[in-house]
């Protein structure tokens, strides 16, 4: 008869191994997604990149949809973690996004541009406004007003200022170096600074 103790192993490494085909596609999808349309890349070319078979990503997932959600979740989590910053420092702040969009911004704009035909994409770029907005307002928490009008307004402007896409323009569109874009969302988030302002 099977000890307790084996038991609780074999069952613990089984667990272990499954999470780990878990995250072996969820990186290969990313991986994909990074750099195809949503449509274009079929779960057995995510199963070809993970090394698994359809009917896996299906048991783990139910479907592509259901692993865009996963995917979505990841990310969010991994952005939370990432973007810590000390609250009103603003080339902190800035540094600390840049690293973000250096290394995703071109995947992040390739799916927003995508939002209007893949729902699951939709909920994903929802849920990514939010916690950009919750970010905002964390790291400037000592330069935006109150509740209410003033501080909507201001909160519009310094999502306006951090916006991937005003990262796609300086590095991609325009070409600008990352520090001299960074030094230009700096005196953008400067220039808006409500304590500097009157949004009254």
């Amino acid at each position: 008869m099977e000890s307790e103790a084996k038991r609780s192993y074999r069952m613990g490494a089984r667990a272990a191994a499954m999470e780990a085909t878990r995250a072996r596609i969820l990186e290969a999808a990313v991986a994909l997604w990074a750099r195809r349309w949503y449509d274009d890349v079929t779960l057995q070319h995510i199963a070809d990149e993970a090394g698994v078979s359809v009917q896996t990503i299906v048991n783990h997932f139910d479907s592509k949809d259901g692993l865009a959600d996963a995917i979505a979740d990841r990310l969010a989590s991994q952005t939370e973690v990432a973007r810590q910053a000390p609250t009103g420092d603003v080339p902190a702040i800035v540094a600390v996004l840049f690293e973000d969009y250096e290394g995703h911004g071109d995947a992040n704009v390739l799916w927003i541009a995508q939002v209007d035909r893949v729902p699951a994409i939709a909920r994903a770029a929802a849920h990514a406004r939010g916690q950009h907005r919750a970010w905002l307002e964390r790291v400037f928490a000592d330069r935006l007003p109150a509740r209410g009008p003033a501080r909507e307004h201001a909160l519009t402007l310094h999502y306006a200022a951090t916006d991937v896409y005003l990262w796609k323009l300086w590095r991609r569109d325009l070409g600008l170096s990352r520090e001299d874009a960074e030094r230009a969302m700096c005196d953008l988030l400067t220039s808006i600074d409500p304590r500097k302002r009157n949004y009254e």
